[in-house]
């Protein structure tokens, strides 16, 4: 009832379309996956189970359809520098990445670096970032819960491959501070990076209004230092 009344149709109507004892309009279709907030790749394929064409297209970031999307992604990157900031595909796949980014990855086997390159397999595998992550139990929880939540919504299946391999990996320990914390107000991210400890927070970014499913399903994982020590640390390995 309170769905139909959102939907502004009936509770009889939606309950036939439901069972399929009546057939949506194209117009239906988009609004009933618009209120239930179906990603754009999934109301294609409900459109097409309701025999009408898929409407929302997927382009390479290199398209020009998507210039000023890919120079907005260039801007962002660039404009995070010193810091790390990488932008990344549904899969997590690394799409861009500014100039911070391949410090953080010197000493890393070639294998995990030839693209394409997921992300989440180079922080968590144990010939990745893991053995450098001073919190590799927290990081590693929160990374494998934000991948859930992925695999809850759009029920990808190389999306629950992905979880099952990276559940494989080893689980270290959370260390004391880890359990007991009370002092971070998020889960920060800290990486040993030439005998120091850098320490940041993290955010994501996506387009507000997408109707192209490349910019739908892209993200912008963006790094700020969580203390001093991090900022003067990047700024003189930047320069």
């Amino acid at each position: 009832m309170d769905f139909a009344t959102e939907a502004e149709i009936s509770a009889k109507h939606l309950s036939f379309i439901e069972t399929g004892r009546a057939q949506p309009s194209r117009d239906m279709v988009l609004k009933l996956a618009e209120l239930l907030d179906v990603p754009l790749r999934e109301r294609n394929k409900l459109l097409v189970a309701a025999g009408f064409a898929p409407i929302f297209e997927e382009r390479s970031l290199d398209d020009p359809a998507l210039q000023a999307a890919r120079a907005a992604v260039d801007l962002v990157l660039k404009g995070h520098e010193p810091y790390p900031a990488l932008a990344v595909d549904r899969h997590w796949t690394l799409l861009a990445a500014n100039r911070a980014v391949p410090l953080f990855l010197t000493g890393l086997p070639e294998s995990l670096l030839t693209p394409p390159v997921n992300v989440l397999r180079l922080t968590l595998h144990p010939d990745g970032l893991a053995p450098r992550i001073v919190n590799l139990a927290q990081w590693r929880a929160h990374l494998l819960a934000r991948l859930r939540r992925q695999i809850d919504v759009s029920a990808d299946p190389a999306l629950a491959t992905l979880y099952e391999e990276l559940a494989q990996y080893p689980a270290p320990a959370a260390t004391a501070r880890e359990v007991h914390s009370t002092n971070d107000v998020v889960v920060p991210f800290q990486v040993v990076m030439n005998g120091a400890v850098l320490s940041f927070i993290s955010t994501t970014t996506v387009f507000g209004t997408p109707i192209d499913i490349t910019l739908a399903e892209l993200a912008l994982e963006t790094f700020f230092p969580a203390d001093e020590q991090t900022v003067r640390a990047l700024r003189e390995m930047v320069r």
